[in-house]
């Protein structure tokens, strides 16, 4: 039977044009494009057939699945049944055993099959330390990547080996880039990854035809071009020199910055203060706990331990601290204001021109 398009699964679930439309324009917002996007969007998902989507899942903690299962904009339920067809979830499907490597098998039959990649590859001792169905995930995920449109790796896990890779790494857990290279991959790392930026990275795909435009270690500028610490609303406690001190205090009753008690966000590049978590309503810094860098290359090692601050902050010069940085700034915004007054009184003389003397009938 031929695939249905998007458009036509869209109006047997009775999903409204409005309710569409409106998924759209949350879908350009998430890929950084303007509102003006939106009814590209929507022309490209009406007409385009559901892609065929593998979810392999390998050394992890389910945290990812987790994250999907709880999707907005659209719910899990409309993901599944009118965006995607996940043909292969261990996770989410009915099926198990063989009628599961059955679907496997049948699923990458398909052309142009999206694979989503949770989870770490171990491949020490020929990959021993993970195996499904009597068989390697590095024989797996190479096997099924090869007949891919592209591989999506979600998960600081899939992404960068995460949490198995830390030192010393027993199981040789390596990230999907280590190993798949005759493919597209884009890497969502997280933990776990937010899955609006999933729903956000197959919508450019079917509304552009490729993956969306990465930064030097795959992951879409869309989601992870701009650091937390710039887009967090902690940020004027920083700038102010205001500080959590101590777990419980009053700066962090006050919703000051979290930088001293080890929070990452100067050096941790993701889209978490705008997308935000439980249906966009909170993220770890905003309920006071500082972000501890998931979304970069073996936080667990370089980002640790997590409430420990950082030495320096990257822009200042490594002499600089925290401490003198929010003051300096405090400083500059002290001087920029007393210079703007200067400025306004300056333009108000030449406006209002001389003076004249008292007395004076000159005109």
């Amino acid at each position: 039977m031929e695939a249905k398009t998007i458009g036509e699964a869209l109006a047997e679930h009775k999903i409204s044009r409005r309710e569409f439309l409106k998924f759209c324009t949350i879908m350009a917002g998430t890929l950084a494009l303007p509102a003006s996007y939106a009814p590209k969007i929507a022309e490209a998902l009406e007409k385009a057939k559901k892609p065929v989507v593998i979810w392999l899942e390998y050394q992890d903690c389910a945290g990812c699945s987790e994250s999907f299962l709880r999707a907005r904009n659209p719910t899990v339920a409309e993901i599944v049944l009118d965006v995607l067809a996940v043909e292969y979830h261990e996770t989410i499907m009915a099926a198990a055993g063989k009628q599961a490597e059955e679907a496997l098998h049948n699923a990458i039959q398909e052309k142009g099959y999206l694979v989503v990649v949770e989870g770490s590859i171990p491949v020490a001792e020929g990959g021993v330390y993970c195996c499904v169905g009597g068989r390697s995930a590095v024989d797996i995920l190479k096997e099924v990547a090869n007949g891919a449109a592209a591989v999506i790796a979600v998960g600081n896990c899939a992404s960068f080996g995460g949490l198995a890779a830390a030192a010393p790494n027993p199981t040789g857990a390596k990230g999907v880039s280590d190993i798949v290279t005759n493919v597209p991959v884009v890497n969502l790392p997280g933990c776990p990854m937010n899955v609006d930026n999933l729903v956000a990275t197959i919508v450019h795909y079917l509304t552009f035809g490729g993956l969306p435009a990465t930064d030097g270690l795959g992951r879409p500028l869309f989601a992870y071009g701009k650091r937390i610490h710039d887009h967090c609303e902690r940020r004027a406690h920083f700038d102010a020199g205001q500080f959590v001190e101590k777990w419980g205090d009053e700066g962090h009753r006050l919703g000051w910055c979290l930088y001293k008690m080890g929070c990452k966000g100067p050096e941790t590049y993701h889209n978490c203060p705008d997308q935000r978590w439980n249906e966009g309503i909170s993220w770890p810094v905003w309920s006071g706990h500082g972000c501890i860098g998931c979304s970069e290359p073996h936080f667990w090692d370089t980002m640790s331990p997590f409430y420990r601050r950082l030495p320096q902050v990257p822009g200042f010069g490594i002499e600089t601290t925290a401490d003198k940085i929010g003051l300096t700034l405090t400083g500059i915004t002290a001087a920029g204001i007393a210079a703007h007054a200067i400025g306004s009184a300056i333009r108000a003389k030449i406006t209002k021109g001389p003076e004249k003397p008292e007395g004076s009938t000159e005109e």
